[in-house]
C-alpha cells in the first residue's frame, strides 16, 4: 500500500507548535536579502544568521547563531535548526 505525500500548507506550518517554535538558520547574503528586503549592503562573505516563523515568516536577522537564539529565548520561542 502506497501512501500518497501531501505538502503542508503555510497555515499548518504556523500551527506548528502552537506558534511557540522558530527555526534559526545560517544564510548568505543573498539569501537574507530575499527574507529581508530592507537589508542594507552587506559584504557577501558575511555569516548571517536568521530567526525564520515555523511558516518561515522572517522574524530577525543577526551577524551571529546566538543574537537570534536569545531573541528566540526572549520571545518564549523554542528553536530549531535548519541546515
Amino acid at each position: 500500500m502506497t501512501r500518497e505525500r501531501q505538502a503542508m500548507s503555510p497555515e499548518s506550518f504556523a500551527d506548528l507548535g502552537g506558534g511557540r517554535i522558530a527555526y534559526v538558520r545560517p544564510l548568505n547574503a543573498g539569501e537574507a536579502r530575499n527574507l529581508f528586503p530592507t537589508l542594507p549592503p552587506v559584504a557577501p562573505n558575511l555569516e548571517l544568521w536568521a530567526l525564520l516563523a515555523a511558516d518561515g515568516s522572517p522574524i530577525m536577522l543577526a551577524d551571529s547563531r546566538a543574537a537570534v537564539v536569545l531573541n528566540a529565548r526572549e520571545n518564549d520561542l523554542e528553536t530549531m535548526s535548519l541546515h
